[in-house]
């Protein structure tokens, strides 16, 4: 399944999912003091950034390393994005979920990893890397724009909410989990496919 920029930008703004984000986002930043929370958002989405951008680089090594092959990756990657988008069409988010301490500020935990710089998240920078790694430049580009659009997002948090209201926030986050569903068995098929017919 070959991607281009456009196509790795949407994928990568489906899985980092900002708009998912907001319900567990909001109750967190609420026990950090309003002056700090344009930094901590700023800080957060960095950190995350770099974790992709580290796994990005590191991906082919990593498969080697592994003994992995790119096809058991474009399953596995296909399986978790399946399962976080089974998650958004049913699930509820709850920041409790993430074990953070009443006012603590967050460090890396729970907004940078793994809200942001999830397993799915990793996954899918490492299958673009490592299937198409002539194209990096794209995959970084894609990368920094999708992590700019969901820093956007978080820094205008309480805004979005009160413009578009909680029911539909969740409505577009139970669209964007049907739409990353076909794409996650779209990877699952393209594996598969190469690994019956292409693998043997």
């Amino acid at each position: 399944m070959d991607h281009s920029f456009l196509s790795a930008f949407i994928l990568l703004l489906l899985v980092l999912d900002p708009l998912g984000s907001l319900p567990i986002f909001i109750p967190i930043m609420r026990a950090v003091p309003k002056e700090r929370r344009r930094w901590v958002a700023f800080r957060e989405v960095g950190i995350a950034f770099v974790v992709l951008f580290a796994f990005m680089f590191l991906g082919d090594s990593f498969l080697r390393v592994m003994h992995l092959s790119e096809r058991s990756l474009e399953v596995a990657g296909g399986v978790i994005l399946l399962i976080i988008a089974i998650r958004m069409i049913f699930g509820t988010s709850s920041e409790s979920a993430y074990g953070l301490e009443p006012g603590r500020e967050p460090l890396i935990f729970p907004l940078a990893v793994p809200l942001l710089a999830g397993p799915s998240a990793m996954a899918t920078v490492l299958l673009l890397a490592s299937r198409q790694p002539e194209r990096i430049l794209e995959w970084i580009a894609a990368l920094t724009a999708a992590m700019l659009v969901s820093g956007l997002m978080l820094l205008m948090a309480d805004r979005i909410r009160r413009m578009l209201g909680d029911s539909v926030i969740s409505a577009l986050e139970k669209l964007m989990g049907l739409v990353l569903t076909a794409i996650a068995v779209e990877m699952c098929l393209a594996g598969l496919k190469r690994y019956f017919i292409g693998g043997l």
